[in-house]
């Protein structure tokens, strides 16, 4: 057996730098916007995702009994176990809060480009707050991550949309309470799937054919003010998302923001702004999304308090940025390479190591006998900065050979230097 289950990956040591390398980003992008980092367990109760029943989501987990008979499964997405922590302290926590996460989540569904069965998840949310600085505060967080790994307006725009529209829309059709969450699901599909079929599945939701084609009509708009002509000045959509395009011009990120009424995201608990990042071309599929969530706690039977947040998955950003050529050339990046010239000399060797990591130098030292040509090509292979040669006049000396691989220059410096 060489390989892994199906949809799941390996990450030998180049991978695993590269996405040390993604993930610091991540990181320092929500940092720099006052976010602390939290966690949860990967394994999470199965009631915990089945409470909402008829989500794609229900359908696609690694679902198990555990030996103590109780209901288990690899958590598909994290935003329901931040609930769950945010319920376990609830009126405890100070408000807002502003939380990140990088977890590894798992759902069975057909693997296909960007998305395997697992993968990470890079998470970013702000609770207890109502204000749409909140929701345009993620944006920024995004615009931020996206600068820092040399993408552009050019190479992926931020599509974002409101609830509010979808809401507004339906309800004027007297779509509500249970049927709203299967029509979502469907309508969020109206970027994959043609207009027949989703008008087909619309009709077996016991939609009317004018009631399909106002919303195929209306949620086709991408022009805002197209939109307040189409729902009026009076719209809480309308006034929403004026606000937060008004905010975003005040963060400086409106070249990276565009109006479009399909977003809707098809999870049932979103209640305001909804957004998809995608990349410009329409290659690829969307890259995160996101959106205000105000109504999820009490789905899970707590009480409600407001929230906001994306998911933004590692394996689509690699393509696109693969694809950009903005992937770096990432190499192990020892400092030093130590080489004991005999092996009479490989406890000297130790030593050095030893007094070389005790200062903060990463140091690999060769543990059998080499030849200098395979050493050097070690060194070069790993990025190492320097070579030490542990050699037998020298030693005697109190000395050791050090060779800059940069410079190629050469020197001998006591072991007390070093």
């Amino acid at each position: 057996m060489t390989q892994g289950v199906r949809g799941s990956r390996d990450f030998y040591p180049e991978d695993m730098r590269m996405r040390n390398w993604l993930f610091a980003h991540f990181i320092d992008a929500a940092r720099l916007h006052g976010f602390e980092e939290y966690d949860a367990p990967v394994l999470e109760s199965e009631e915990l995702y089945t409470r909402k029943a008829g989500e794609e989501i229900t359908q696609q987990l690694y679902n198990f009994e555990d030996k103590g008979g109780r209901a288990v499964t690899l958590r598909p997405e994290m935003t329901p176990s931040l609930a769950r922590m945010v319920m376990a302290r609830a009126g405890g926590l100070p408000m807002p809060i502003k939380w990140f996460s990088i977890p590894q989540c798992w759902r069975y569904e057909r693997t296909q480009r960007g998305r395997g069965r697992e993968h990470y998840q890079w998470n970013v949310d702000i609770w207890g707050t109502e204000s749409i600085e909140a929701d345009v505060e993620l944006l920024s967080v995004l615009v931020n991550f996206f600068d820092a790994v040399g993408l552009t307006p050019d190479d992926l725009v931020i599509k974002l949309s409101s609830r509010k529209v979808l809401e507004e829309v339906l309800g004027s059709l007297g779509i509500s309470g249970e049927n709203f969450a299967p029509t979502c699901i469907v309508i969020d599909k109206m970027d994959k799937l043609s207009a027949d079929v989703i008008a087909e599945q619309l009709t077996e939701l016991g939609l009317s054919s004018e009631a399909i084609s106002t919303i195929q009509s209306t949620l086709i708009i991408s022009n805002f003010d197209e939109l307040r002509s189409a729902l009026g000045e009076e719209s809480a959509a309308i006034a929403e998302l004026a606000s937060l395009f008004a905010a975003a011009a005040d963060y400086g990120i409106s070249d990276w923001i565009e109006f479009d009424a399909s977003i809707v995201r098809g999870l049932a608990y979103y209640t305001g702004m909804v957004f998809e990042v995608r990349d410009c071309a329409g290659e690829l599929r969307a890259i995160c999304g996101g959106g205000r969530y105000d109504k999820l706690l009490s789905t899970l039977g707590g009480k409600d308090l407001p929230a906001t947040g994306f998911g933004f998955g590692d394996m689509v950003i690699m393509e696109l940025l693969a694809e950009k050529g903005l992937l770096p050339e990432l190499v192990s990046g020892n400092d030093d390479i130590v080489l004991a010239h005999s092996t009479e000399l490989r406890g000297a060797a130790m030593s050095v190591a030893s007094a070389l990591r005790a200062n903060g130098r990463s140091v690999d030292l060769i543990l059998e006998p080499k030849k200098m040509k395979w050493t050097f090509k070690h060194a070069e292979r790993t990025g190492a900065e320097r070579l030490v040669l542990v050699m037998p006049n020298e030693w005697e000396e109190g000395k050791v050979r050090i060779k800059n691989l940069d410079s190629g220059e050469e020197s001998d410096v006591a072991i007390g230097d070093l």
